[in-house]
């Protein structure tokens, strides 16, 4: 049984780091990361050779397809950009969990059929995940269904944006009001689809609160990793200055109840004070 759990970035100004090689600081801490970095144009190949130099081989990245790819073309057109966005992601080898396919709110039921040939022609030696965010794919059991059969035929994940402990209360702070501003509100998942799940979770600025907002999930990833499931976590919150020791409490209350769990590796710099 593995479950690996992770943040959002790999550096925060308050986040205990060194001023280099923040990447092999965090993965001393976590075992997983979302990277958001790539959204905004695809790396160099240098670039992604330093990540993997800075992390172990059983470290995940899920990396996000350009924004070229998945916003500006719709999916459609994008043989050369994919391409050239995979030779780059090449060095990761096993540490690429999953190439995260985040579409657009505007990507609704009436474009699977971009999507579906999309998928027909990847390289079937990577591991694909897709987000969506139209409202319908949560709400209409059909548009569900259809978006299920897509990615059973190429056994790719549904990765759920859980924003439902976000959007519980009203915002009480700055960093609260831009995440309702710009997170998705969409009916919370607990489907899995493949043998490695993927959830998003965001809180909110109160521990207590976030902690409390995660219980179903701890509860869903205990049973996942009973059935020899091996899921990846992502813990949020709206200014993500907490997400770091967040992640690493989430792994330890699944590890309470699981204890055959492998703990997660201890941090090679001093840890804030403790929030618990």
């Amino acid at each position: 049984m593995r479950l690996h759990v992770g943040c959002a970035q790999w550096t925060h100004p308050a986040w205990p780091q060194p001023s280099r090689d923040k990447l092999r600081s965090y993965a001393t801490w976590c075992n997983a990361v979302e990277s958001n970095t790539t959204f905004y144009g695809t790396p160099s190949r240098a670039s992604v050779e330093n990540w993997a130099a800075q992390t172990p081989a059983d470290f995940r990245f899920v990396v996000k397809l350009p924004q070229v790819i998945t916003h500006e073309r719709r999916l459609t057109n994008v043989e050369a950009e994919f391409r050239n966005f995979l030779s780059a992601i090449e060095p990761l080898g096993p540490r690429n969990h999953a190439v995260w396919i985040q579409l657009p709110a505007a990507f609704s039921p009436t474009d699977l059929g971009a999507l579906a040939a999309f998928l027909h022609q990847v390289p079937r030696d990577y591991r694909y995940a897709v987000e969506v965010r139209h409202r319908a794919f949560f709400d209409e059991p059909d548009a569900a269904a259809n978006l299920e059969r897509v990615l059973a035929r190429v056994d790719a994940e549904w990765i759920p944006f859980d924003t439902g402990t976000l959007f519980g209360q009203r915002p009480t702070s700055l960093a609260e009001r831009d995440a309702w501003m710009k997170k998705p509100r969409v009916a919370r998942r607990t489907r899995a689809l493949t043998a490695f799940p993927i959830v998003r979770y965001i809180g909110r600025d109160s521990v207590a609160e976030t902690v409390d907002g995660w219980t179903y999930l701890v509860e869903l990833v205990v049973h996942w990793l009973s059935e020899g499931r091996s899921p990846t976590i992502f813990l949020h919150t709206p200014d993500n200055a907490q997400a770091l020791n967040l992640a690493r409490h989430f792994y330890a209350t699944v590890a309470a109840a699981v204890p055959t769990l492998a703990p997660l590796p201890e941090p090679v710099e001093a840890e804030p004070p403790t929030l618990f």
